[in-house]
């Protein structure tokens, strides 16, 4: 945190340099505060949107690929074709894991930088004292952390592509 707090803060700039002085600059620090937390959050609903998206494109090619498979002239798909689709899907899976780690590295960064920006702030509601109330994400009864859960839905989906390419093969 350290590390952070020193990137954080200009020198150069203090309560000294605002003409109403300590209020006007704990003022700009809350309203850079306001606007981390609200960046923070925007990023979180991108993250869901992309999870949004990757669901309903998976469950899309399953639906599609399911009924053209049921017909019997689609059956004897020929193994080439088949492995082809599997690992179009599995990177697919890739791709989405990707994009889960990445919005939670940065919104990770955004928090580190919100605590940061809380030391200077009279309470530390946000990162500190509420992380706190969720017992630190150590224990899944009073809460479980998003990003534990959705990493795993493209393994199982990549997973459950992988049994049921070996289970066509088998058949």
């Amino acid at each position: 945190m350290a590390e952070i707090s020193d990137s954080l803060w200009n020198d150069g700039v203090g309560a000294e340099d605002y003409r109403d002085a300590r209020a006007t600059y704990h003022a700009a620090i809350f309203e850079q505060y306001r606007l981390c937390v609200e960046m923070a959050d925007r990023v979180s609903a991108r993250r869901n949107l992309a999870n949004t998206f990757f669901l309903t494109l998976h469950t899309a090619l399953l639906a599609f690929l399911g009924t053209w498979l049921s017909q019997d002239h689609h059956r004897d798909l020929p193994v080439v074709l088949a492995l082809a689709a599997v690992l179009v899907l599995l990177g697919m899976c890739v791709t989405w894991w990707f994009t889960i780690r990445s919005y939670h590295q940065l919104n990770r960064g955004k928090f580190e930088v919100i605590g940061a920006l809380e030391e200077r702030l009279p309470a530390r509601t946000f990162v500190a004292a509420e992380w706190h109330a969720l017992g630190e994400g150590r224990d899944w009864r009073v809460y479980l952390p998003l990003n534990r859960v959705e990493r795993w839905i493209p393994l199982l989906f990549a997973g459950a592509y992988i049994l049921g390419f070996a289970a066509a093969m088998a058949l």
